[in-house]
């Protein structure tokens, strides 16, 4: 079993940048996906980013792209999603989750998933 702990949520200005992490307490064996989710109140938990350990296949939502990036540390067992020119709608509690096998975009299939931190976006 994987424990995941998030870390580096915080209150930013629209525009700014911050980096979350998630540290695994052991790395996923072989073929396994690490994503990044987020919920807003009231809405369901979303895609936003994902990144394989084995490969580094990345993958990321349509309202991401090009402004957030994800990455991997082996040697830490840890996963970065540096978030950059923040908008009021990237609001949320971030969850990361792994899984093994590729990566999907349903958090149905994640096996396990930290508890989150809160980033919220002030216009």
């Amino acid at each position: 079993q994987v424990q995941l702990e998030e870390a580096g949520g915080g209150l930013v200005q629209a525009g700014d940048s911050l980096e979350v992490s998630c540290v695994h307490s052991t790395r996923p064996f072989g073929i396994a996906a690490t994503g990044w989710f987020r919920q807003a109140p009231g809405k369901e938990r979303e895609f936003v980013a994902a990144i394989t350990w084995n490969l580094g296949v990345l993958k990321y939502s349509n309202s991401v792209k090009g402004r957030f990036t994800i990455s991997r540390d082996n040697a830490k067992n840890t996963v970065y999603l540096q978030m950059n020119s923040l908008k009021p709608e990237d609001t949320g509690v971030y969850y990361c989750a792994t899984k093994a096998g590729s990566i999907e975009f349903e958090a149905s299939r994640y096996d396990y998933w930290g508890r989150g931190t809160q980033v919220t976006v002030s216009s």
